[in-house]
């Protein structure tokens, strides 16, 4: 061999795409890389779906509505997920305005941040802060911020979260049990219920996902150890099997969802949030909520009402904001969401 032969770079091929519709994530490099592939997102985002990696953002028209920005306003995505409702505030808070976007998930926060920097939204308008929406008030004092003009959640798991193995949030690929919003604290999802007595996780099942077969599952769950989300979810289809399998997909999800809370102490997180919305607003300022489930609906809505009684509030929602019909037909995942509002009364 020559010595020009030696020293001729080796190029590796790139993995092949295996297919019209790979099932593992790792696969779907098609979706990862967005801006290379948009004929296969536009054909994803058509047909219903949310492409791997991503996240739709959910009423945003309702949202931009509810919260009247304007150039010069602070605003805090306390919720900042995939970013999606943040580039759509963006734009109307300018020039003048600054939004903080908070996230608990160090993984995905840096990527949004990076997204966002890359449409153009720099330190003085656009800033990050790795914090749950319950350090709000904490937030915003060490901005010396008055008070916020305008706070939106979107409350739950995002569809990254869902849409990666490695999270252990979802049942339909098989990955480790985990479901930490932030991987670094806490105890998994395995490790959770392997240490929880049978009552305890009845209980847990029934408050937070109302589940009619909270007991039965409780005791056939309890104290056992779990390596994937597939293999939990083979079990509670067994426990259940004695049941119609209407029954047992419908319970699949609402004990994932139950654990999920749990792992992430989501209600107490919500209702620290809660408190401290009206000392985080300044006079006139607007919430605006996004909940998905019963649990975090009625936390916000008893909240509102308190607030109002209270005259912390002039002003809540009278009924509860859904998706329109075309939105759930075109996002899917729209369709079980809830938006509520509040405006901080004057001092």
């Amino acid at each position: 061999m020559s010595a020009e032969e030696e020293s001729a770079p080796i190029y590796k091929r790139r993995l092949r795409y295996p297919g019209k519709n790979p099932r593992r994530f790792e696969d779907k490099y098609k979706e990862h890389a967005a801006g290379n592939y948009p004929e296969t997102l536009a054909k994803v985002v058509a047909s219903g779906k949310t492409p791997v990696g991503t996240h739709r953002p959910i009423m945003v028209r309702e949202i931009l509505d509810t919260l009247k920005l304007a150039p010069g306003m602070l605003v805090v995505d306390a919720t900042l997920g995939y970013g999606g409702h943040s580039a759509e505030m963006l734009p109307h808070i300018c020039p003048g305005g600054v939004l903080i976007g908070l996230d608990v998930d160090g993984i995905e926060q840096t990527k949004t941040e990076a997204r966002l920097r890359s449409m153009g939204w720099g330190q003085e308008t656009f800033r990050v802060r790795l914090s749950n929406f319950a350090g709000i008030h904490k937030v915003i004092a060490e901005e010396r911020w008055e008070g916020a003009d305008a706070v939106l959640a979107d409350l739950g798991v995002s569809s990254m979260q869902i849409d990666t193995p490695s999270r252990g949030f979802s049942f339909k690929v098989d990955g480790p049990l985990d479901m930490r919003m932030n991987p670094s604290r806490g105890q998994s999802a395995s490790r959770f219920i392997e240490s929880t007595k049978p009552d305890d996780l009845a209980v847990l099942f029934m408050e937070n996902a109302d589940e009619p077969h909270a007991a039965i599952l409780g005791q056939g769950l309890a104290g056992r150890r779990f390596s994937g989300t597939t293999q939990f979810a083979a079990a509670i289809r067994n426990i259940l099997s004695l049941s119609s399998s209407e029954d047992a997909e419908p319970a699949v999800r609402r004990i994932f969802q139950a654990i999920r809370i749990a792992v992430n102490d989501e209600f107490s997180a919500l209702d620290n949030f809660l408190r401290s919305l009206p000392g985080s607003l300044r006079a006139g300022g607007r919430v605006a909520i996004l909940t998905f489930h019963s649990g975090e609906d009625r936390r916000v809505k008893k909240s509102f009402q308190a607030g109002l009684q209270s005259g912390q509030y002039s002003g809540i929602a009278e009924e509860v904001m859904r998706p329109s019909p075309e939105e759930c037909r075109s996002n899917p995942r729209a369709t079980s969401a809830k938006l509520r509002w509040a405006v901080r009364a004057d001092f």
